[in-house]
């Protein structure tokens, strides 16, 4: 059973990474909408602002509670988040909070935790608030996906993106009940879980990037596509691990480099779109979205490897 103190650090450094997550991902399906369905924009816009306001509440919390470790990931924000939402603001018309930003960068570094009743309360509260919000988006994401394969609505988002940000909320909700029922994971199953889950979203990531590029992009498209594959043959050989555990060590530290590369990869996107230097049609803010999550994985599997060690 997970003490306080692991309980109430391990909450927040989940929520303030997959809320911010959440929000933006509620923004990428409220902006990609004709006209025509202005109703589904709204459903998205009112969820977005539900996990803008889950998200302040996290970061009042989290103050002097969250490892210095995660707070200097780069996977809460990046060096470009203001930027990139301030740009996305502008060619949306939609307002993003990026006082929000400011306040993550602003989070204390040092570990001073008070942990008392009230706080573990307040976590526990946090949490299920978490889980009924990103329960009802992703019975939202499943609907539109069923929606649009059935011809019945249109959106500029690939399906296969709606699918992947389902996903993803389905993997975070996983997570929260685990932590709510204080279960103790297994190391060696958490990372084999993990390394299936996000070599799969870091080769959907490529795709979406050389998708979302202009025909002019040529060099970034093969760039993008070779992450792709990478990523596709490291997702093949994450999902032989249930049976070939005794490699797990190597194909983690395999993964850790290639997911670096990708990640510099998509720093380098990032910047080129709020410096409107890369012809696309993506907002700056997706790129830094994918960036924190690749950021993400790498803190993972930097844990898994001294955990394998």
């Amino acid at each position: 059973m997970l003490s306080n103190d692991e309980f109430i650090r391990q909450s927040l450094e989940l929520n303030l990474f997959f809320i911010r997550i959440l929000k933006e991902h509620s923004f990428f399906l409220e902006a990609a909408f004709s006209p025509k369905d202005q109703s589904l924009a709204l459903q998205a816009d009112t969820l977005r602002c539900e996990f803008t306001t889950l998200l302040a509440e996290t970061i009042m919390l989290a103050d002097g509670v969250i490892s210095p470790e995660v707070l200097s990931s780069g996977e809460l924000v990046t060096k470009y988040t203001v930027d990139a939402e301030r740009a996305t603001e502008f060619y949306s018309g939609i307002l993003l909070d990026t006082e929000l930003t400011h306040m993550e960068l602003s989070l204390d570094k040092n570990l001073t935790p008070v942990i008392s009743s009230l706080l573990v309360d307040q976590i526990s509260a946090l949490n299920q608030k978490a889980i009924t919000a990103t329960t009802v988006l992703a019975d939202y994401k499943s609907k539109l996906l069923k929606d649009i394969f059935s011809c019945k609505v249109f959106t500029f988002n690939y399906p296969l993106l709606i699918d992947h940000i389902l996903r993803e909320a389905r993997f975070y909700l996983k997570i929260l009940y685990q932590l709510q029922n204080r279960q103790v994971v297994n190391i060696l199953e958490d990372i084999i879980d993990q390394e299936k889950f996000w070599d799969r979203i870091m080769a959907e990531h490529a795709k979406f990037i050389r998708g979302l590029l202009d025909p002019t992009e040529v060099a970034l498209f093969e760039t993008a596509n070779r992450y792709g594959k990478v990523f596709d043959a490291l997702t093949k050989q994450a999902l032989t691990m249930t049976e070939q555990t005794i490699i797990l060590p190597q194909l983690s530290s395999k993964t850790y480099k290639a997911t670096v590369s990708l990640r510099n990869f998509k720093s380098a996107a990032t910047e080129g779109l709020i410096q409107c230097k890369i012809r696309a049609l993506a907002v700056p803010l997706l790129a830094d979205h994918v960036l924190r999550e690749a950021n993400h994985y790498l803190r993972l599997l930097n844990t898994f490897n001294r955990r394998l060690c």
